[in-house]
């Protein structure tokens, strides 16, 4: 049984940089199972994406959500933008949102 709800593992794995066989060793598991995974022949559960999340330095919401790959996504451009300025960049999207700002 396949899994019926989007699944980012794949996409995740090489925004990472890795190959099924180190994202398999992260785990210890095998690189056939990775395959399997990515490909929706096996199923995930909660455990296992909290272990994938982790092995990918992600969130486990992340791998159901986010596809990395996507440069124009929101959440591809915040990883983008230093730490330091993630607090003036959040009081620009106040203004846009019409929100008020702390300054």
């Amino acid at each position: 049984m396949t899994n019926r709800h989007p699944f980012y593992l794949k996409q995740w794995r090489l925004h990472r940089g890795l190959s099924q066989q180190q994202l398999a060793d992260r785990l210890e598991s095998s690189k056939g199972y990775i395959s399997d995974l990515e490909r929706g022949v096996r199923r995930y559960n909660q455990d296992l994406l909290e272990a994938l999340a982790y092995a990918l330095m992600c969130e486990p919401a992340d791998l159901l959500m986010r596809d990395p790959t996507k440069e124009d996504a929101i959440w591809s451009i915040w990883e983008s933008v230093p730490e330091t300025d993630r607090p003036k960049v959040i009081e620009m999207i106040k203004v846009f949102s019409g929100k008020k700002t702390g300054t």
